[in-house]
């Protein structure tokens, strides 16, 4: 993946997030504006979350609930600047 800042490859060895992972929530994740105007979040919702299931076989199934709480943002050029877990709701307002 060449298109992570530095500080987004640090948090993944940070937080234990594989490029595998990323790439399934790039694909699969839903996009919500940050109400600032300067970044995109990438999370899964229910339907996000049910469409990767769909796409899993069942090895693949454990992996689909550790990312499923993931989210990454992406600054307005298609950067990813930072990965991290969710412990909390993600405003779509």
């Amino acid at each position: 993946m060449n298109d992570l800042t530095d500080h987004a490859r640090a948090r993944m060895r940070q937080r234990g997030i594989d490029a595998e992972a990323l790439e399934r929530l790039l694909e699969f994740g839903r996009e919500a504006f940050d109400h600032r105007g300067h970044a995109t979040i990438v999370y899964f919702d229910k339907a996000a979350r049910r469409r990767l299931e769909r796409q899993a076989d069942s090895a693949d199934r454990k992996q689909v609930q550790r990312i499923s709480r993931m989210y990454a943002v992406l600054s307005n050029n298609g950067k990813v600047v930072t990965v991290g877990h969710r412990d909390r709701r993600i405003a779509r307002n």
